[in-house]
């Protein structure tokens, strides 16, 4: 269920009034959600309880990158979720919001001796590795520290997601994880190097996936692997199937999560059944927008209401440095008036103040709207504030926690000076 409702005519968080916080906080804000926060994430873990999934046989990663406020890690710590993380900053994150480290998977191409060393530290949960050059290098880093580091190879199934090219990751031409038909080498040369030790297979084939057909896809090839590998004398104990699974921005119908790991568990366990005489492999997922996308919408207040001979705009105080999903991949987001006016609506484009043609944030919507009025962009929980830039030198939004008629400022919003505190003027 949406958390985010009218009463009235007024346009509600949970039990508080959207228009109650931008006169507390101003705008544009980032509000988000408890209830459906939880919520999401309990789809997850609900359908690894009832396939008889304990904690030790299947762990929900959340994906810090699409939304990392301490709070919401905090809260989807206390759940009893892991974390996929894509850097040292991110681990950071995940340790001041009280998060566990051994929980953690670390996913990304290009990490960093100085990340490799943090999570070898804090004794990570897993290594996603993704080159042979990336092994070589968390061996000797390892080495260094004498230690073993737990690695998993993220394999590239050559599997088309059908999403937008920029968060499809799955095919051969993607820069992310190793060639199928290298996979079995690679494995190899991990299994040989001495400060590292194999311990599973990740696969992440993209994002805002609609269907599950490309990721039991992937499992399939995936599976293929595995057996391979365990005739190889490779054994793994944990497979890791990514996230992707999407969510409503429009009328878009995403399977239910449900549905999807019932189908995923259904394949697991007769192959483990059929192979492995029914012994247990752990299995990871890394949702992220799935979790935080609808539980998050962005307060903005109109500026201007400007008519034009072929276009009408509503100029808001939001911009693409707020929200750039629809600057960088042309995507959709609802948009609902805080108050709901008996007036005559018309035909806007919401842009926003930055100077540059792409900063809108919807095209063509119907309206019913005075200068004055707030505006709220749904289904901005996920890869708003995590996008989110200074460009035009501008701060990045407050951002307010809700759980039931509670208001938790979660992040002030940045200030002119707050944006060159770090920088200085050469004598």
């Amino acid at each position: 269920m949406s958390h985010f409702a009218y009463r009235g005519n007024k346009l509600f968080a949970e039990d508080v009034a959207l228009d109650r916080l931008a006169a507390e906080f101003g705008t544009p804000t980032y509000v988000y959600s408890s209830a459906s926060l939880i919520e999401n994430f309990s789809s997850y873990a609900a359908a690894c309880s009832k396939h008889g999934r304990s904690e030790n046989d299947a762990l929900v990663c959340y994906s810090v990158k699409s939304n990392s406020n301490l709070a919401v890690l905090s809260l989807l710590g206390k759940q009893g979720s892991g974390f996929d993380i894509v850097s040292g900053g991110e681990l950071l994150r995940v340790l001041a919001a009280g998060g566990d480290p051994s929980k953690v998977i670390f996913s990304g191409v290009g990490k960093s001796r100085d990340e490799m060393r943090l999570a070898l530290t804090h004794d990570i949960l897993c290594f996603n590795v993704e080159s042979i050059p990336e092994l070589h290098r968390l061996n000797e880093v390892a080495a260094e520290m004498h230690k073993q580091a737990p690695v998993s190879l993220r394999v590239n199934p050559d599997v088309d997601a059908k999403t937008h090219p920029y968060i499809s990751t799955g095919l051969k031409d993607n820069k992310f994880g190793i060639a199928f038909s290298e996979a079995i080498e690679t494995y190899k040369v991990a299994h040989n190097l001495k400060n590292l030790r194999v311990v599973g297979i990740d696969c992440h084939i993209g994002s805002q996936l609609l269907d599950d057909a490309p990721l039991l896809e992937a499992l399939d090839k995936v599976i293929e692997l595995v057996d391979e590998l365990h005739q190889a004398g490779i054994e793994l104990h944990h497979l890791d199937i990514g996230g992707g699974i999407g969510i409503t921005y429009d009328d878009e119908k995403p399977v239910k999560v449900g549905d999807y790991l019932s189908r995923l568990f259904t394949r697991i366990d007769a192959w483990r059944a059929e192979k492995y005489q029914g012994k247990p492999i752990t299995v990871l997922f890394e949702p992220g927008r799935s979790i935080v996308g609808n539980a998050g919408v962005l307060l903005t207040e109109i500026q201007y209401l400007k008519h034009g001979a072929t276009k009408n705009f509503a100029v808001v105080d939001a911009a693409m440095n707020d929200l750039m999903r629809p600057a960088m991949y042309e995507a959709w987001h609802g948009v609902q008036p805080v108050l709901q006016r008996d007036i005559a609506g018309q035909t806007y484009d919401v842009v926003g103040p930055v100077c540059e043609s792409g900063d809108w944030l919807a095209r063509e919507r119907a309206l019913a709207i005075e200068q004055g009025d707030l505006l709220a962009i749904m289904s901005a929980g996920a890869y708003g504030m995590t996008m989110a830039s200074n460009y035009n030198t501008r701060g990045r939004a407050a951002e307010v926690l809700i759980d039931g008629d509670k208001i938790m400022l979660v992040r002030k919003r940045e200030m002119p000076a707050d944006l060159f505190a770090l920088e200085s003027i050469p004598d």
